[in-house]
């Protein structure tokens, strides 16, 4: 996938993993289907109040398909379901000025969202609800609200793996396994 388009929803620093999926909702199997949806709809429940809420009561995909954060973005424990949330919740792509290693590998290891890095605070320049278009290629999102153009760091060989749909269906599509 080279582009997505969609809304934005904004977060600051330090967005951890039990805000991204509270621990209580760690025993959904997303390998099961219903369970994977199920996980989605408790995307970024963790957050505090002051944070407009991600999912609307009784929706089963978030209306934001990109998120855009500070710095250390997926800190905490190396939860796989984390970025599996995300992706169940519709979420296609994190841009952020970092991210916690084990998070930005979590999200190539599941091809469930592009980890996009930035130099720039985004998430001081965007707002919540605004329109946005990522060139996952060309290395640029453009907030389609104000017509500003950002330049993302490339994905790399990592982008393949993601597009694959993950570590195993890149193995397999590869012939490193059956």
């Amino acid at each position: 996938m080279a582009i997505i388009k969609g809304k934005v929803y904004v977060l600051k620093d330090d967005i951890d993993t039990d805000q991204i999926i509270p621990a209580n909702f760690l025993n959904l199997v997303p390998t099961i289907p219903e369970e994977y949806v199920e996980l989605g709809t408790h995307a970024l429940a963790g957050l505090p109040d002051s944070y407009l809420p991600f999912m609307k009561p009784g929706e089963k995909k978030a209306e934001y398909s990109i998120i855009i954060a500070g710095r250390n973005f997926g800190c905490g424990s190396s939860r796989e379901h984390a970025p599996v949330a995300l992706g169940a919740a519709g979420v296609e792509a994190v841009i952020a000025e970092s991210f916690a290693r084990i998070f930005f590998r979590n999200c190539i290891a599941t091809g469930e969202v592009y980890p996009l890095e930035v130099l720039e605070r985004l998430c001081d320049i965007f707002s919540t609800g605004d329109e946005a278009e990522i060139n996952i290629e060309g290395n640029i999102i453009v907030n389609k609200t104000n017509n500003k153009t950002f330049e993302t760091l490339p994905l790399g060989a990592a982008k393949d793996v993601i597009d694959s749909g993950g570590i195993f269906e890149y193995a397999r599509k590869a012939g490193l396994c059956s």
